[in-house]
């Protein structure tokens, strides 16, 4: 999600919940984004993963960004859409479990998101997942090339 303000264009980034990403900021960050099952249509998951990460319905056009490889292998499919989130906006995301503190057997609830917000591209650039920055610079091209 982008938005236009007189400051200029801001992109909405969201914040991994869980112990490993706590006290985490720069290179942390990213867009809101999930794992497709088998053959599921792209667009359609990136509008499921949207709304469980963030608790907002995607409403709008998606423009098409294409996909990057992230270091670890990951490959990231974005869609971009215009548009805002509710002035007394809080994330809720779907909860995932994970055994924490490691090698307890004890199972803990985190959020999937445990925050997220809207920041310029310069900002976005220094916060989000180094492999992910492509994404700001297709959406700055389609943006002026409209």
């Amino acid at each position: 999600m982008f938005r236009r303000t007189p400051a200029g264009v801001e992109v909405l980034l969201a914040h991994p919940g869980g112990p490993f990403f706590r006290n985490k900021d720069a290179g942390a960050w990213t867009i809101p984004k999930g794992a497709p099952e088998g053959d599921e249509d792209l667009m359609q998951r990136a509008r499921i993963e949207f709304e469980e990460e963030l608790g907002v319905k995607p409403e709008g056009e998606m423009v098409p960004l294409g996909s990057v490889t992230q270091k670890a292998g990951k490959v990231v499919h974005a869609w971009a859409m215009e548009g805002d989130l509710p002035a007394d906006f809080v994330a809720r995301s779907n909860p995932f479990e994970l055994e924490w503190p490691p090698r307890s057997g004890k199972m803990q609830s985190f959020p999937e998101v445990d925050r997220a917000g809207f920041f310029s591209l310069e900002a976005a650039a220094q916060k989000m997942n180094p492999a992910q920055t492509e994404f700001l610079d297709r959406l700055q091209r389609h943006l002026a090339s409209q």
